[in-house]
Parts: structure tokens; sequence; C-alpha cells
């Protein structure tokens, strides 16, 4: 079959989020497809599967996973080809799988977007242990990010985006989104807003709502949908 040993206890050992990781399966075997489709949603994770490459571009848009373990060996569109489509978006992580021992297989599928890649026949725990891998890297990767809605603030290289568009803010500016961001949903009153932006040495909260107009300009929000007011409170950013 080409998996080898499920061993009918839940791996522990790692540390899950509240919302289980979405995986999507996709490998045309029904004996495969079926056993890794039951094993790892036995071990917490989400799963869905797709028989071809079609399929997985449906469930791409349907699943919205977040892994994707896909077998290179495919009927119509192969999988170096869908992972070159998968690549499209960067979020993305997948494990390749295949029944080819070649070096230049290994290095065509990392070339293609590959985080990962496993040899036929793979031991169920070896999978699991790799899936863990790739995700914990991709989170290392992804702390200095922080996303509120449409916003993405790339915080190593000073980044901030809207929609995928850069907008440019100046240092002040920057500092009270990134702020903002760091406590999506809550409100924050204008004197927490001045200390943490300004410092504990300025007095006039006059400055955080002149800020909040020029950060809501930049951002493309006269209506106030991302930075809401709470009347006599401060102020919420809206994830």
């Amino acid at each position: 079959m080409g998996v080898q040993g499920l061993s009918g206890q839940a791996s522990t050992n790692e540390p899950r989020e509240n919302d289980p990781l979405r995986i999507l399966v996709v490998e045309d075997e029904p004996q495969i497809s079926n056993f890794l489709r039951v094993g790892l949603g036995y071990e917490g994770f989400s799963v869905a599967v797709a028989e071809d490459g079609h399929g997985a571009l449906t469930q791409l848009k349907r699943f919205k996973p977040q892994l994707v373990i896909l077998d290179l060996m495919l009927p119509g569109m192969d999988g170096m080809e869908l992972a070159e489509r998968l690549r499209a978006d960067p979020d993305l992580m997948i494990i390749m799988l295949t029944a080819r021992d070649h070096v230049e297989d290994r290095i065509a599928g990392l070339k293609a977007g590959a985080d990962d890649y496993l040899v036929k026949p793979f031991d169920f725990e070896e999978l699991v242990a790799r899936i863990h891998a790739v995700a914990r890297r991709r989170l290392s990767a992804e702390a200095g990010i922080l996303r509120a809605g449409p916003i993405t603030l790339d915080q190593e290289r000073h980044l901030v985006t809207i929609d995928g568009s850069a907008v440019e803010l100046t240092v002040k500016e920057y500092d009270l989104l990134r702020l903002f961001a760091n406590h999506v949903g809550r409100v924050l009153s204008r004197r927490f807003i001045l200390d943490q932006v300004w410092g504990h040495e300025f007095y006039d909260e006059n400055n955080v709502e002149v800020y909040v107009r020029y950060l809501r300009r930049k951002l493309g929000d006269p209506e106030h949908q991302l930075i809401e007011t709470v009347r006599g409170v401060g102020y919420r950013l809206r994830g």
C-alpha cells in the first residue's frame, strides 16, 4: 500500500492550536488516501481528500487547506505541475509523496515548491512527525508577521500591506498600527496608546486622535471599518 504502521495511539508530543491544521491529501490510490484520511483525522487534524489535480484545485477553494500531502504520480495533471500551481499561495505548505527515490526527483520536487519529500513506502508516524516539523518551521518563519483582516504587517522588514498592496507609513504611524495589530479586537484606551507609542512623558491625548486619522487615511479606511472608534474609551482594530 505504500504506508507502514498506524499505531492506534495518537501522537501527543506536539502542541496544537485550538483549530486543527487543515490538511488536503491528494492521492489517486483509494487505499492510501482513505488510510491517511482516517489516520490523520485520528491524530487531530482536519482532513479532506482529492484523487487528482483538478479535484485538488477545487478543494483548495472549498476546504482552504493549510498543508497539502501531494502524490507525484497523479492521473492527468502530474504532481509537479500541481505543486507549481499550489505555490501561487505562498502560505500553503506542501509535503510530496513519491515511489521514486532518486536525487534528481527530490531536487525537482523541492524546486517545484515542496517543503518536504517522503518516499513510499513510508512509516505513518514519520509522516506525522514531518507534518509537525514543517508546520513548526512555517510558524517560526511567520513569527514576525501580524495580520488583521486585509492588513499584513511584517515586523522584520517594517513592511505593511493591505490586500497585498504596500502602504507607506511614518515611524509613528507604523508603531501605532503595530500596537493595534498586537491587540486585534481589543479596545485600547487613548491613554494606553499614548503611553505605548509616545511614552509616559507625553500627556496630550489629541496626538492619538490625529495619528489615528492619518493611519485611517493611509489604510483607505474613511468609514472606520478597520479602526473603530469606541466613544468615550478609545479605538479597536477589527480582525
